[in-house]
């Protein structure tokens, strides 16, 4: 059920990233492009972009861990707005998907990103139950 959860959530951020024109990412829904194709597009992108930070971000931070120190974990930053250049060019050759223009507007709409899914994971998180 979390998988679940964190994807619509990362398509819900990726669909506010594409609303705002500065950033240069814009999403491309299965044809015809109704609604419901978009938030299914929305839905497989957010998907699809959790496995890629899951599988191809875990290998990024064990294979750069010293940067990760050397930089307080600035480098972090960039390998987000990294992912979602990835997931872009994965789904580049697909004819719907994730298309990200530059390389820094990128990195802001990753940094972008993770804030959307860091205030959904608190408002989101389970309860622990108290001891009385």
């Amino acid at each position: 059920m979390g998988f679940i959860v964190r994807s619509v959530v990362n398509g819900f951020a990726l669909w506010v990233l594409s609303l705002i024109h500065l950033l240069q990412v814009s999403i491309t829904p299965f044809s015809p492009g109704r609604d419901l194709q978009l938030v299914l597009t929305l839905v497989a992108l957010g998907a699809l972009f959790g496995l890629v930070n899951s599988i191809i971000g875990t290998v990024i931070k064990i294979v750069a861990f010293p940067l990760f120190v050397l930089t307080l974990g600035l480098v972090s930053l960039l390998m987000n707005g990294i992912l979602l250049m990835i997931t872009a060019w994965i789904t580049s050759g697909w004819g719907w998907g994730l298309d990200v223009g530059a390389f820094w507007p990128g990195v802001l709409a990753g940094i972008l990103l993770s804030l959307i899914n860091w205030v959904f994971g608190i408002i989101l998180r389970p309860q622990k139950k108290r001891r009385r």
